[in-house]
């Protein structure tokens, strides 16, 4: 079966309300895009990511209310049929500062907040905000609001997929897998790190993207520390090199890590890559319902193991992460977090797996990443770009 977006539209906000119910909050206020489009199904384009210049309000009484940049709430009301008409508004408060509090637009919005909260009954409650301004916090503050933190509610509605959504998400995944190809035949000595980057972004947008958020592209001596970013580096014969793809389709994202050697492979590096691949496959094998997240976290190394001195200095090497319309979802596992705060795996779950090893020789390093679905039977993988064994690119 196909996507139904009225039934992912339904199944949202249905979590939404639920989240809600049990909060102790009376309405939330987003101004994190995925938010928005989570509560309401409408989106802009990606330069509002993390403008704040669009917020929506959904209260424990009514339906979701979109104030929006300009003109986008009347194109929304033509063709989002899921807003009541008279709930898609245009708003403009500080542009994040560049628009200063004495023009008087974060105390307008802050009062048409109240007004609205009073109208459906939940003025006496809390409201919940997800990310703000501190002028607007302010302004409701003064206009008599309560506010608490919102993202927790929003964070605890969107951990669970419906089959919609995995759908999306599986498709994300697919067109990854056919970038890696590309990359897997353009990955020859003499290509520039930013040349792959381009590649991969060119190939994404021709599949339908709607957004390439990042690229990671390291090689060579840039793969120990993982910098996180990519440059106008030249790959050379016998590199390793590792990917990043960071992007939506339809909203839902990827984080799809494949790593490679150019042309030959060194014992360093193939034993880097077993050692990598040995700790996903103990991470993966754990997953299943009502498994803990703290068991998840003990089959990854320690800190020490991969050459750190604190697991806070390693955090984000050998972890996992939930994926949705954020990058960074429920859950996260990691022995940063995970053994503070456990909490019980639920089949629903969608997140990704990562793992990194250094290789001794100084410079080369593994790094590997499988999207997992959380089904009743254990973990189903969906990106299939094969990685089981380190992969040789145009082998010599």
């Amino acid at each position: 079966e196909r996507v139904d977006f009225r039934r992912l539209h339904a199944y949202r906000l249905g979590r939404a309300r639920q989240a809600l119910a049990v909060s102790g909050l009376g309405a939330v206020l987003a101004f994190d895009q995925y938010n928005i489009r989570y509560l309401s199904g409408t989106v802009i384009g990606e330069w509002a990511r993390d403008k704040l210049t669009r917020w929506c309000l959904l209260t424990g009484t009514g339906e979701p209310w979109v104030w929006d940049f300009g003109s986008a709430a009347r194109h929304h009301r033509l063709y989002a049929p899921q807003i009541p008409a008279r709930q898609s508004l245009a708003g403009m408060v500080g542009m994040r500062g560049a628009v200063s509090p004495r023009a008087g637009l974060f105390k307008t919005a802050a009062l048409e907040i109240r007004d609205i909260l009073k109208a459906e009954g939940v003025d006496g409650m809390p409201l919940g905000i997800d990310v703000v301004e501190p002028p607007f916090l302010f302004a409701l503050q003064e206009a008599g609001v309560e506010v608490r933190d919102g993202q927790q509610v929003m964070l605890e509605a969107r951990m669970l997929k419906s089959q919609d959504e995995l759908t999306l998400l599986n498709m994300a995944a697919a067109m990854v897998d056919g970038v890696y190809q590309d990359i897997f035949e353009a990955l020859k000595p003499g290509a520039r790190e930013n040349e792959i980057v381009a590649l991969a972004n060119k190939r994404l947008y021709e599949m339908g993207s709607d957004n390439v958020e990042a690229i990671n592209a390291i090689s060579g001596e840039r793969c120990n520390p993982h910098p996180h970013n990519f440059t106008d580096r030249i790959i050379r014969p016998g590199d390793q090199a590792f990917f990043d793809i960071i992007m939506s389709f339809i909203g839902y994202r990827t984080c799809y890590y494949r790593t490679f050697s150019v042309g030959k492979a060194t014992k360093p590096q193939v034993a880097a890559y077993k050692k990598a691949r040995e700790w996903m496959d103990g991470a993966i094998e754990l997953i299943k319902p009502g498994v803990t997240t703290d068991r998840i976290a003990r089959a990854f190394p320690k800190a020490q193991d991969i050459g750190f001195d604190s697991e806070m200095a390693a955090f984000g090497l050998n972890f996992c992460h939930g994926i949705g319309l954020g990058l960074h979802e429920r859950p996260i596992i990691s022995r940063l977090n995970s053994f503070d705060d456990p909490m019980e795996l639920q089949a629903g779950m969608m997140f990704a797996v990562e793992t990194y090893c250094p290789a001794t020789d100084g410079v080369s390093a593994a790094r590997i990443e499988e999207e997992v679905i959380v089904t009743p039977a254990g973990a189903t993988i969906i990106t299939l770009f094969p990685a089981d064994e380190l992969p040789i690119a145009n082998r010599y």
